[in-house]
């Protein structure tokens, strides 16, 4: 019995199934950390908790106190801490402005907060799937539905039909909401899945070529973390199709119709939002928020084990914590590139902003050109670790109904994928867990792993094209 001919296999079953499968996680992970050494609750999650007390409980003096312009000079006094007093706390001020009842509330609020985000995310990806990508599977080659968006604008669908786009939308964002590497790390305390809310809606406003409110939505998600602004580009090449025929596009060439008012208008709005909210944040919380939430990431040099191809050569090269025994040599001019963050920074960026120059370029490729460029992203970037990689699966089931794979060829994605990770894993187990010197060898199965990540996402490129 296949999972379309079960009655009560429908989206309101599954969202309901996925909520309560989130809180039983989190009332576990109550009860567990309570009895055991080994927390189940993420670390991170105790770092917003500690800068949630901290912003919500400004100390007396200079200790613990909002340090920026408006507090400083002009007087003004807002009641709030700084939550970079709690060191490793290198995120938005919002964060933590968002979980101060775990203070005064209950201490798992957070968690049911990041759960619901996870409930929002499936809920969009079922719409999206719904009435923008589904239909768009269902019609016949020579019919289009460029001229609207939403599926009321699109011909109407026999009941059979109809039921079937409903199941395989049900199954799809399965995917996501049954999914365990986003269930575990949202209940174990990740906010992860609060951007994630952001970059769907962002996507979501697109598609209904709702540009103002995209421009919005991509601003608030890259003050929430950098990465999104990766796909602006994309995004400008979308607009540009709306506002040029495809024949106007090739008399004038790309390049040339990317600047357009509906392009110029959308950079407004998004870089506006970006610069308010960092502005606002920097206002009352100074320098130390521009640090931590940026400048940091920017300089950052993380000399521990992640599946990062730059994670080894950092490792050699780091600062070491002892004091100096001689007089400083200056250090070899490949020793200071490699310290350089623009080594990683431009092959990483060059890629995923070519990428969204280059597969940007309707509305239906939309999900394709920003699955791609997350994924060099993350593949490329000087820190990868786990967590990173629901930055791209968010995005996998909206792109699964648009791709044209045999189940070989997609189960050998799916082993490739998975046993490269295993392959990294096991030894970094012998670093982590039984202090092995093993940081050559790991790097290797890293570099194993970037292969084979960049050999699973030609496949899917493969398959997109096949669609096209």
């Amino acid at each position: 019995m296949t999972a379309s001919s079960l009655p009560s296999f429908t989206f309101r079953n599954v969202l309901i199934s996925s909520a309560l499968l989130r809180v039983g996680l989190i009332l576990y992970s109550e009860w567990h950390d309570a009895r055991s050494l080994v927390k189940y609750t993420d670390v991170d999650y105790r770092v917003f908790t500690d800068a949630a007390i901290f912003i919500s409980n400004p100390g007396a003096g200079d200790e613990n106190q909002a340090a920026g312009p408006l507090q400083g000079f002009f007087g003004f006094n807002f009641g709030f801490g700084s939550p970079y007093t709690r060191e490793t706390y290198r995120y938005t001020p919002l964060l933590a402005l968002l979980l101060t009842p775990n203070a005064w509330l209950h201490p798992s609020f957070g968690k049911y907060v990041f759960a619901a985000c996870d409930l929002l995310n499936g809920w969009l990806i079922y719409r999206m799937l719904l009435t923008e990508i589904i239909p768009e599977a269902d019609q016949s080659p020579g019919e289009s539905s460029s001229s609207g968006s939403g599926a009321g604008k699109r011909r109407k669908l026999n009941p059979y039909l109809e039921e079937r786009r409903e199941r395989m939308a049900t199954i799809y964002s399965a995917v996501h909401l049954l999914n365990p590497l986003v269930f575990s790390i949202s209940t174990r305390g990740s906010s992860e899945s609060v951007l994630s809310l952001f970059v769907l809606a962002t996507l979501y406003a697109a598609m209904n070529e709702n540009w103002d409110w995209a421009g919005v939505l991509l601003g608030l998600s890259t003050h929430w973390k950098i990465y999104p602004v990766v796909y602006g580009v994309s995004l400008l090449g979308v607009i540009t199709a709306t506002s040029y025929s495809s024949r106007e596009r090739a008399k004038m060439g790309r390049i040339a119709t990317l600047v357009n008012p509906k392009t110029i208008r959308f950079g407004i709005v998004s870089a506006s939002t970006f610069v308010l909210l960092g502005a606002l944040c920097y206002a009352i919380w100074g320098y130390p928020f521009l640090f931590e939430s940026y400048l940091y990431h920017v300089h950052r040099l993380d000399h521990r084990h992640n599946f990062s191809p730059y994670f080894y050569l950092t490792y050699l090269i780091y600062p070491s914590s002892s004091p100096p025994t001689a007089e400083a040599v200056p250090l070899p001019w490949w020793n200071e590139l490699i310290r350089s963050p623009l080594t990683s920074f431009v092959p990483q960026m060059g890629l995923a902003l070519g990428t969204g120059l280059a597969f940007g370029r309707t509305k239906r490729d939309l999900v394709f050109a920003w699955f791609v460029q997350t994924v060099v992203f993350v593949v490329f970037n000087k820190v990868c670790t786990s967590q990173y990689f629901l930055w791209y699966l968010l995005l996998l089931p909206l792109l699964l109904p648009e791709l044209s794979m045999s189940w070989r060829r997609a189960f050998s994605c799916i082993v490739v994928w998975a046993a490269t990770q295993g392959l990294w894993l096991s030894e970094a187990y012998k670093l982590e867990f039984l202090g092995e010197n093993v940081y050559f060898s790991l790097w290797v199965r890293g570099l194993i792993y970037v292969m084979g990540n960049c050999w699973v996402l030609v496949q899917i490129m493969k398959a997109y094209r096949a669609t096209r």
